[in-house]
């Protein structure tokens, strides 16, 4: 049997944009999706602090640096720009594995900064 686990994620992340003419995805701050081990293209799911909606996407580098948040698609119907989320990226492991998963967990400051890595 495998189980999902959480492997990292994004915690209080802005959403700095949304653009709903757009393929869709959620482009983030590569440093970012580095710090968390959310990798280019991989599935992310994402809630919303100020609305409650949860949406899953896949992720899209953004240059590193920017602090780039971006809802991207029909999904920028579910967020606005300073909505506070949650970005989280999972993994499917056998039991013996998820006993020892420490997912990696970055919280943000307001500007999408790393307060804690």
């Amino acid at each position: 049997m495998l189980l999902k686990v959480l492997k990292g994620k994004l915690h209080r992340a802005r959403i700095t944009e949304t653009r709903l003419h757009y393929p869709g995805s959620i482009e983030i701050d590569s440093a970012l999706m580095e710090a968390s081990g959310i990798l280019p293209y991989e599935s992310v799911l994402v809630a919303n602090l100020n609305n409650g909606s949860r949406l899953e996407t896949y992720a899209v580098p953004g240059e590193a640096g920017s602090g780039a948040v971006v809802i991207l698609g029909a999904a920028a119907q579910l967020a606005a720009p300073g909505d506070i989320v949650i970005i989280m990226a999972f993994g499917l492991c056998t039991p013996d594995e998820a006993a020892a998963i420490k997912p990696r967990v970055v919280v943000l400051d307001e500007k999408n900064r790393i307060v804690k890595p």
